[in-house]
């Protein structure tokens, strides 16, 4: 049987999604509601923490195969950590942005991310209120 890579990004997704929900009510029960996302600035610097030790390994092993297939890389960045948390891809494709040197491009994506999100989710919202 022949998985392909998007079935890899599903199922890889999935359980990232799971792990950040289970972070999320762990944290409830254990600290009850807070009026700061602690739960959600944790698991943004974990998953973020988890690209980079990916990213490395996969770096220092690249011609060695074995484990570190491009289909298992696919399914545990794109995958198990894009479910876990999406800042996580925001901060590597930064990095790599400022490791080639494209301090602008980087800056202009740092920037450009927060702002036009931000502004997304109000738009969003405000549409939603208009609308009700």
């Amino acid at each position: 049987m022949c998985v392909t890579p998007a079935i890899l990004v599903f199922l890889g997704a999935g359980f990232g999604g799971l792990m950040r929900h289970l972070v999320n009510i762990t944290s409830v029960r254990l600290f009850g509601f807070l009026s700061f996302p602690w739960a959600t600035m944790a698991i943004n610097i974990l998953g973020c923490f988890l690209m980079g030790v990916l990213t490395a390994l996969f770096a220092l092993r690249a011609g060695e195969g074995g484990l570190w297939t491009p289909h298992m890389r696919m399914l545990l960045t794109t995958g198990v950590l894009g479910g876990f948390t999406t800042f996580s891809t925001f901060s590597l494709e930064f990095a790599l942005l400022v490791e080639r040197g494209d301090m602008g491009q980087a800056a202009t994506y740092a920037l450009g991310s927060l702002v036009l999100c931000l502004v997304g989710v109000f738009a969003g919202m405000g549409l939603i209120r208009a609308l009700g």
